[in-house]
């Protein structure tokens, strides 16, 4: 499923830079009306900052010729899930947070230290860890966490903790499975190819169209975390191939 399309450099730089003063934009003016949000309601202070990952996945359209589509939709819920996702660009965190429910992100504890930016973060419930400390970093997210889906808020976990190139993978953590065991809510896991038009440490952008695939639901009652967590990578790592099959030849070849 390749669907990148080529376009000389020149073009993707002014492309990327279009994009990104727009999202720079975006940003100086959402973040302070989150801010000023404060005294009202969760999900209205969540409500605005959806508009500006709206914004940017439309602009990035308009700009930057990246399209998407999205499968497996039936598999959402209309009840709180543990989201389980790959991690390779900052598409998803864009995507994802226009897309569904009102979500808790797990994130840096220092991102809510940047100015407005991070306090608007701030505002939207996130579960902002100590990576310092791992033990820590468990506690946070599966008292957090728990309570943030008991209220009817979904928690987004990226298992493998950063950003990965397409192609390939790091280790699954197991503070996204710790919690559906602990809370008892099902995961859902979600696949896609956004690396390959907006790659990680990467000022440019390429044409093309995304994949995203949501998953059926992995419960999570009467299973074990370990367990739990080699079925949600297994699930994602082979639908990604499926996406990328060009960046996973050796690995499907019998």
């Amino acid at each position: 499923m390749v669907s990148r399309e080529t376009s000389p450099r020149w073009i993707l730089l002014i492309r990327s830079l279009i994009f990104s003063l727009g999202m720079i934009l975006a940003t100086t003016i959402v973040a302070p009306l989150v801010v000023l949000s404060f005294p009202l309601p969760f999900r209205t202070r969540y409500r605005i900052a959806q508009q500006w990952s709206r914004f940017n996945i439309w602009w990035l359209r308009v700009t930057c010729n990246i399209r998407y589509v999205v499968s497996g939709e039936e598999h959402i819920p209309d009840s709180p899930v543990v989201i389980m996702a790959k991690h390779q660009s900052t598409w998803e965190t864009l995507f994802l947070n226009a897309y569904l429910p009102p979500l808790s992100w797990v994130i840096k504890r220092e991102l809510v230290w940047m100015p407005f930016f991070g306090w608007a973060m701030a505002l939207l419930k996130p579960i902002a860890i100590d990576r310092k400390s791992a033990s820590v970093a468990v506690k946070q997210i599966l008292q957090q966490g728990k309570a943030h889906l008991d209220q009817g808020i979904w928690v987004l976990i990226f298992p493998e903790g950063t950003r990965t190139a397409p192609g390939q993978k790091k280790r699954y953590g197991l503070g996204g499975s710790r919690l559906a065991v602990h809370s008892g809510y099902p995961i859902l896991p979600i696949a896609h190819n956004a690396g390959e038009y907006w790659p990680r440490r990467s000022f440019m952008k390429h044409p093309g169209t995304i994949h995203l695939r949501f998953g059926p639901l992995i419960q999570s009652r009467g299973k074990e975390a370990q367990a739990l967590n080699r079925e949600v990578e297994q699930w994602i790592e082979s639908t990604v191939a499926e996406l990328s099959p060009h960046l996973y030849r050796t690995t499907l070849s019998p």
